[in-house]
């Protein structure tokens, strides 16, 4: 996984004396970011962003954790397709309407509340209304964006364009 062998690339980097590329300069060679490019998306809601709560890297699998973002926007809005891509799911989760996206490079979108009348195996482009949001994520109206790249979560800001690569500098 791209994440993970960028994180390989890293500490191997430190451990034979190697210093780390520039914040600028993006993945190291080799490692191909998911998607064209990373903060590609445009944004599930219109309006302003607000974060209702970032993403909270869990420490495990299994461990405690936020595994998406809330944005913060009204009840009935149009959620939109951040990217082109073919629904994964669209259903419910215990109690809670959810609508998954399959997009390039093993990345899955997934969002709640929200109502849809798609369903599994709809091509989806980006930009297009793929349903409303409905109250009862937070205690005031958000949408709940989740994103994970082969399988594992990651922070969706990373394809929205507000998080940009980490750079880890020696220290000492």
């Amino acid at each position: 996984m791209w994440f993970r062998t960028l994180g390989l690339v890293l500490i191997v980097g430190f451990a034979v004396g190697g210093s780390p590329a520039p914040a600028a300069a993006g993945p190291p060679a080799g490692v191909r970011p998911p998607v064209a490019e990373l903060g590609t998306w445009s944004w599930p809601v219109s309006g302003a962003h607000a974060l209702a709560r970032p993403y909270i890297a869990p420490a495990g699998p299994y461990a405690p954790g936020h595994r998406g973002i809330d944005i913060r926007s009204a009840a009935g809005a149009s959620v939109l397709a951040p990217a082109d891509g073919v629904v994964h799911f669209a259903g419910f989760v215990v109690d809670r309407p959810v609508v998954s996206i399959e997009h390039a490079d093993g990345v899955l979108s997934s969002y709640e509340p929200v109502q849809t009348e798609l369903v599994a195996g709809d091509h989806v482009t980006r930009g297009q209304v793929i349903g409303t949001l409905l109250p009862g994520h937070c205690a005031s109206p958000c949408l709940h964006l989740g994103a994970r790249v082969d399988g594992e979560y990651v922070n969706p800001l990373l394809f929205l364009g507000g998080v940009g690569w980490s750079v880890l500098y020696p220290t000492g």
